[in-house]
Formats: structure tokens, C-alpha cells, sequence
């Protein structure tokens, strides 16, 4: 599987986070899936993409050029794919993969999970969304999504886009387990 990781590129977080970066890393390269990422050397990002190397993992990162300019990205990665702007490099983030996962990050791994719902949700996107609530970090959002539903912005059917896990050892089962999703979600995107 190909398998795109939203994560942060921070090192000022706590170690736990890092641990699961390693730990979904180490499971992806061992099951010989393929990280695609956001191709930066640091944080959660530069974490995952080191463990999947020394794994003997293909790592493949997608970059604008103006961060890897001021040299963000990862060198030693397997394919690193440079990009004119953010917007390309969500498209090219997801396109081909076979799930995408959300580890805890900042704004930039919220925009970039929002938008991958929003696909799912008209039907441009299929394929399983896994988020990592480790120790609650997601559970805003969770409750917001729900707010949304019982407020009528979006259906309970729309309820089955995502997966949350708690344990990054969850991640991988997650995904081989999440329900289809339709091409023709567009019919029913619409409350």
C-alpha cells in the first residue's frame, strides 16, 4: 500500500509523539508499505521517514519549492517530488495513495485533513482516513465533526469517512478494516 502521513514538522513536541511516528514508520517499512509525505526532515515528519529508511522502506516526499529553498526537506528520502505551491502538493499527497493517515500536528496537518474529508465527502477521494487521537489530541475535533451532524451540516452516513484510532499500532488494521466508500458519494453529499 501506499500510504500518506499528515504529520508535524516540529521537534519541540513531546517525545510520545515522535514514538508513534516510529512506530507506524517501523510497521509500514516491515509490511512493505510506502510512506508518501510532506518530505521535510524534521519533526514527526523527518522521524517517520528516518525510521522507514532504516527499515529498508521506500519513502517518497512531496515538497513546494520555496520550503525545500530554505532546506526543509528530507535529503536522503527514496523520491522526492518538488512542487510550485501547497495546492499541488495536497493533490499530489493524495493522489494514488491507498489511505491516509493524520498523525497529531498543527494547522498545516489540520488544513491538510479538512481538505482530504472534504474530497471523501464529494466523492473524489475513496480510499480509508485514519486520525491518531493519541491521549485525546483529537478529541475537539471529533466532537466537532459530531456537532456537525447533529447539527445538520452534514449526515450521519458522512460519520464513516474517518477512523479514529488511539494507539498507532491501530493504524495499520485500520485501514485494511474501514468501510468502502463510494465514487458516488457526491448524491448524497448535500444534507
Amino acid at each position: 500500500m501506499k500510504i500518506c502521513v499528515y504529520c508535524a514538522s516540529s521537534n519541540k513536541v513531546a517525545e510520545k509523539y515522535f514514538g508513534v511516528a516510529e512506530i507506524l514508520g517501523s510497521q509500514m517499512a516491515k509490511e512493505g508499505h510506502t510512506l508518501v509525505y510532506g518530505g521535510g526532515s524534521m519533526g514527526l515528519m523527518g522521524r517517520i521517514a528516518d525510521v522507514m529508511l532504516a527499515n529498508g522502506g521506500h519513502v517518497r516526499g512531496v515538497m513546494p519549492r520555496f520550503m525545500d529553498q530554505v532546506e526543509w526537506s528530507h535529503k536522503r528520502i527514496s523520491e522526492m517530488v518538488l512542487v510550485e505551491d501547497m495546492h499541488e502538493r495536497k493533490k499530489l499527497l493524495v493522489e494514488g495513495v491507498d489511505a491516509v493517515v493524520a498523525l497529531p500536528g498543527g494547522c498545516g496537518t489540520l488544513e491538510e485533513l479538512s481538505e482530504v474529508i472534504t474530497l471523501k465527502r464529494l466523492g473524489k477521494f475513496t480510499k480509508p482516513i485514519i486520525i491518531l487521537n493519541l491521549d485525546g489530541f483529537y478529541d475537539p475535533l471529533q466532537l466537532l465533526l459530531d456537532r456537525m451532524v447533529e447539527e445538520r451540516f452534514m449526515r450521519p452516513e458522512h460519520q464513516r469517512m474517518y477512523t479514529f484510532v488511539e494507539r498507532a499500532e491501530d493504524i495499520i488494521p485500520a485501514i485494511k478494516s474501514a468501510p468502502v466508500w463510494d465514487v458516488d458519494a457526491i448524491a448524497f453529499a448535500a444534507v
